[in-house]
């Protein structure tokens, strides 16, 4: 395994690692340890280049310190990716490999699934690194936690926005119907709401339409449809100048990370008079979860502190408001105020 260090100004620790033998390249960053250490999911995912992977493994790391912060976990913030295509065959080599590049850091980050990974690819990490999380058995797949957590902060911000939050009625755009996004759209559905959906995979649109009885439009289609909430539930960035514009709808809560391109665009979201609920507070049920494993929790603890999501957007909306800025700025400020706090604690 070749590992090198890269010196990134507010992360405390960034490599990357790579295996020709196994083809395997990864990235691990590691934002912060100030509550505990850098938990975070492994992206697998064919990136353009190296700087594109590191910029989304920055920003997701980030995130999750914010995210741990918001909800309450000791543990700080991290992530890792991990570049090529996530339809291989060769999973045992390349999770092998990551779970080498995991145990260089020993502790400083540990590894779950994300986008392109699974419990069980993490179970091949696990063979490499005892640094890991939501192994199958115990905490497991953090994504119907978060699409519960999602949905709470959806009727959060429909409370805020409309004064009921009953969404029974109301028309949802979902973008994305993997594992977080599709069981997003069982709730909505169960709670009456009217769904128009886009995926880039025909046969999970599919589904979405046969068993949910879903409007089904084109993924270029998704940002201009005529709703109350958008929910983007695909990759990040999807909020930026040529998308914003395009929105017809009221609010905008998700379960993607790192919604906005740029931090500006939380400003125009909120100039266009749409409710954005910060992606890493509604979307925090997953690493809520993880108190299964680290807190030795039981499940109805943890549900909820799942739910109690809905109470954090709520305060979050109403510091905004206060403040005259916008939501995610107001999740920020939040955010810092509590690692602050705890800092200080602890000198």
């Amino acid at each position: 395994m070749n590992v090198s260090e890269i010196q990134v100004d507010g992360y405390e620790r960034v490599v990357a690692g790579s295996e020709p033998e196994s083809g395997y390249r990864g990235i691990i960053a590691v934002h912060s340890t100030v509550l505990g250490p850098g938990t975070g999911g492994t992206r697998f995912w064919n990136y353009a280049s190296q700087d594109e992977a590191l910029r989304d493994a920055l920003r997701l790391a980030r995130g999750m310190t914010y995210k741990s912060s918001l909800a309450g976990m000791p543990l700080g913030g991290g992530k890792s990716v991990i570049l090529g295509d996530n339809r291989t065959k060769d999973r045992e080599k390349i999770f092998r490999a990551h779970g080498r590049l995991v145990e260089t850091l020993k502790g400083k980050y540990i590894a779950a699934e994300d986008v392109g990974t699974s419990p069980a690819d993490i179970e091949i990490v696990s063979r490499e690194t005892r640094h890991v999380g939501g192994l199958a058995g115990k905490s497991g797949d953090p994504s119907p936690v978060t699409a519960r957590g999602v949905f709470h902060a959806m009727r959060a911000a429909a409370k805020y926005r409309w004064g009921s939050d009953r969404l029974s009625g109301k028309t949802v755009a979902i973008q994305g119907l993997g594992h977080v996004g599709y069981t997003l759209a069982e709730h909505l559905r169960d709670a009456g709401a009217n769904l128009i959906v886009s995926d880039v995979d025909d046969e999970k649109v599919n589904r979405a339409v046969e068993k949910l009885g879903a409007t089904r439009v084109s993924s270029s289609e998704i940002f201009a449809v005529t709703a109350d909430i958008f929910a983007p539930c695909a990759l990040g960035a999807i909020l930026n100048d040529q998308t914003i514009p395009q929105l017809r709808v009221q609010i905008v809560v998700g379960a993607a990370n790192n919604q906005l391109l740029d931090e500006r665009h939380g400003d125009l979201l909120k100039k266009r008079n749409i409710l954005y609920a910060p992606d890493y507070a509604a979307n925090a049920g997953g690493i809520i979860s993880f108190g299964i494993e680290c807190l030795h929790w039981d499940r109805e603890f943890m549900l909820t502190k799942v739910d109690a999501i809905y109470d954090t957007l709520l305060h979050i909306f109403e510091i905004a408001e206060r403040e005259g800025v916008a939501t995610n700025v107001a999740a920020d400020r939040l955010a810092e105020e509590r690692l602050q706090q705890h800092a200080q604690a602890a000198d």
